[in-house]
Formats: C-alpha cells, structure tokens, sequence
C-alpha cells in the first residue's frame, strides 16, 4: 500500500471515540492500530488480564478486525514494525506511570533520531499533572486545594469524535493472535465474573447514559450504601480507556443544573482519581514507598493466617467477608466497603499495606497503579492527605449504617442469611438459641472474630502514637 502510514499504539485507551491520538493519525492517512502486551513493564493482576482480553476482542471488532497485537518489549517491536512497514510517523495516547515516562522518552528519542515523526497526547487525564502546580512550582499534597486549583486552570476538553474517515491496515508481518496472549486465567476463576460486566467502549457508554439516568440523582449520599444503585461502576473501563474521563466530566455536566450537589460530588470523585495520578507522577515510589517517610518505623505485624482469612473473607465480621467474597466473585468493591476492609487489615490486623495492594492488584477488574497505591497509602495514613491514624472503621457499627438491612452482607455471606438484624454484623454476641434458629454455628459454619475489636483497635493506636 502506497501512502502514509502512521502507527497508532493504543495503551489504555482501548477506543475509537475521543481519543486524541486516533483522531490526529486519522487526518494523515492510513493507520496501522497495534497493541503491545509489554514485558518490560509491570505485570497486570488476573483479573485485569482478563479483563483487557474482552476489551482487546471488543476493540478489534470495532476496528474491523485490523487490531494487531504484539507480545514482549515495547521498544523492540516498534521499531521491528518499523523496519518490516513503510512506516511515516508513531502516535500514542500517554501513560503517566513512571516506568512507561522513562520509556516512552526513550523511544520518542529514538524515533526522532531516524526522523520517524512522533507524538503522544493526553488522552487519560483531564489535567497534565505538570499543569497543576502550586505558586512555588511544587506540587499538591492536599486534595481540595490541588482539586481547586484544576478548576480555575482550565475546563477540560470537550470529547472528540469518531475519526470521520479511517483507513486502517494490517501488519502482514505479525502472526501474534489475541488468543496467544494468554490473558484468560488457566482456572475457572474469572467464569463467575461474566455475569456482571460487559466490557468494551459500547459498554462503557452505555454504563455511563444508565448511570446518570438512574444512579446520579441521589448520588452525594447513597454512594455510601453498597446495596444501593448511586455508584457509576465505571472505574474498570476508565482504566482501560473504553471511555474517557472527559466523556464522563461533560456527561455529567449536563446535568449539573438538576442535580448540582450530586454531581458536584461525582465530578469530584473524578478530582480524586486525578490527584492520585499527579501523586505517582511526582512520586514515583507512591506504589512501593511511604509517601510519609516516618511510617517507615512502624511496627507492621507479620501472621500469614491473619492475611489469608482476610484474602477469604473468613475474618468473623460480616461486613469486611462480604467485601472480600464480593471481590473475589465479581473482581470489583464498592468503596465505602473498600474503606472498611482496607482499615480492618492494616489497623485491626496490623498487616503492611503492600498486602493489600497486592491482592486488590491481582483481584480487581479495576486495578489502577496510581488509585490502588495512593488508595492503600490514604488507607494505612502513610499517605498524601491520608486518613488520620486514629480514624479506624468499626466494621459492626459501618456494617449497621451502611447496610442497615443487611442485603448486601447476606447476598455474600450466605450462611449468615436467616440471622436478624440485630445481630448480623456481630454474630458471636447472638444467644445460643437465636443462632441455633438462623442455623448459625460459630466456628463450624461462620468463624468467630479473628480479633477483638478493642483490642485490636487500642494496639493500632499505640502503635501509631510511637511514630
């Protein structure tokens, strides 16, 4: 084919609609689409595996199957396609990891050193983190202050169309096949997960209409209720870039003048997920190291049966096994039970905060290096404007707030399901007969709490008060 062609790398920007990079490569000429499964880079957990070979399938067919996928070092095979493909100019969406800034400026080097032309463009934020800055150039710790400053800088962008007009190509070169990436898990593990999503851009739209439609109104308040509908569930496929947080923002907006203080909050939340960015951005050790150097003191707790009955929502609190089994069987947490599950491990347990983000890394369909790190570090109060140390969820008293008629704990903890009430979250102070009736045995067919919560609770705060 004779021509221009521009290689496209797509990243975590699994779309055809407003996506920046797609869109400029369009206006050129042809387009060779590629995805590159890299190793040099870090490796994604299961679920998120999983997760990106459905959205990868959804992509290629909206490309008419032109998606080619490659296997191995990103470098090495860019410029192997280069050397194989009348090739004019490289195009991507950035990545704001640290591993893949490094990278991507080797690579945009070397490009330009055989006069390949080559840019990147925001396609995953709604604000550079190098824009948002304080007066000293210095960048933001805190949330409403960084939150208020990206207000004033700018509106984001208005979402770009579908490229009008797009050639694409394939690479007769590559034999790789989506299915050689091996992404699916090896156990059935990720079958029961099928049932709750549907992946892919069209999806993630059609998330987005449904949410403001039914779940937007109402949304500052019951977000907090797991059972309730005021969550968007959008998080995964903002992850993967099936749509853009600039689509959700606008979305949004539209609706501002009904609802302002739900979406006000919404849009927020957004704020949030831009502020653990910038964090990573000038952080780059947010994922392995203690944003608050002095948490490198403190006395972490190592027992393995602790973290495994946390892992299998064995731990004696309904509200924290349900979190976790909820986790396990659907690859996704509500927040607020995230809050109470992450609080319970690092604080009743005492369990390092790398124990958390691994699991949540390996078993979340929505497993974002910057929110899970910056997430676990607010958790653990190690963090950039993190929870207090001395804030330590009560998982009896936010299972009875939260779930105050206990669906959402009985839908996963099943053997729980006929207790009352009164004595779901804390099962162990039932009287015999009551969970005789609601055919509870503690120990036998529900554990009793692993830890007592006084207890637990008093050596978290001398622990804490030493640093």
């Amino acid at each position: 084919m004779t021509g221009k062609i521009t290689l496209f790398w797509f990243r975590q920007d699994l779309r055809i609609a407003d996506n920046p990079a797609l869109f400029e490569a369009a206006q050129n000429g042809a387009v060779m689409p590629i995805y590159i499964l890299d190793t040099d880079t870090y490796k994604i957990g299961a679920a998120s595996q999983w997760w990106l070979h459905h959205s990868l399938n959804a992509l290629n067919k909206s490309l008419e199957n032109t998606l080619n996928v490659y296997v191995g070092s990103a470098r090495s095979i860019i410029f192997e396609i280069l050397q194989k493909n009348t090739v004019h100019a490289v195009y991507w969406n950035r990545c704001y990891d640290p591993q893949r800034i490094a990278k991507d400026s080797l690579i945009k080097t070397e490009l330009k050193n055989i006069n390949i032309e080559c840019k990147s463009f925001n396609g995953s934020l709604l604000w550079e983190p190098w824009e948002v800055l304080k007066n000293d150039k210095t960048h933001y710790k805190v949330f409403t202050p960084f939150y208020r400053e990206c207000l004033q800088i700018k509106s984001p962008r208005h979402p770009l169309p579908k490229p009008e007009k797009l050639t694409l190509i394939k690479d007769v070169h590559n034999s790789t096949t989506l299915k050689s990436l091996e992404l699916l898990p090896k156990i059935n593990w990720h079958e029961q997960m099928q049932s709750c999503w549907k992946i892919g851009e069209y999806a993630a739209q059609s998330r987005l209409i449904e949410f403001l439609e039914d779940g937007l109104q109402g949304y500052k308040e019951d977000r907090n209720y797991p059972v309730k509908e005021n969550v968007s569930r959008l998080s995964p496929h903002l992850h993967f870039g099936e749509i853009s947080p600039n689509q959700v923002w606008h979305g949004a907006q539209g609706l501002r003048h009904d609802w302002a203080k739900d979406s006000d909050c919404f849009l927020s939340e957004l704020g949030w997920r831009e502020f653990s960015h910038s964090l990573l951005y000038h952080f780059s050790d947010l994922a392995n190291e203690n944003f608050q150097k002095k948490f490198n003191a403190f006395p972490w707790v190592k027992n393995p049966l602790y973290l495994k009955a946390w892992q299998t929502g064995q731990t004696g609190y309904p509200i924290v096994d349900a979190g976790m089994r909820e986790l396990w069987q659907t690859g996704y947490m509500h927040n607020r039970v995230r809050m109470i599950v992450g609080s319970f491990l690092v604080k009743n347990l005492l369990q390092h905060w790398h124990h958390g983000r691994d699991w949540f890394w390996d078993c979340l369909v929505d497993a974002d290096l910057a929110n899970n790190s910056s997430g676990w570090q607010w958790i653990a109060g190690s963090g950039a404007d993190a929870s207090p140390y001395f804030r330590i969820f009560n998982p009896i008293t936010q299972g009875e707030k939260f779930d105050p008629d206990g669906e959402y704990t009985r839908s996963f903890v099943p053997e729980l399901s006929k207790l009352t009430n009164k004595f779901l979250f804390k099962p162990w102070l039932a009287p015999e007969n009551v969970l005789r009736s609601a055919g509870v045995i503690l120990g036998e067919t529900y554990p009793p709490p692993i830890v007592d919560l006084t207890v637990s609770r008093n050596k978290a705060l001398e622990a804490y008060k030493k640093l």
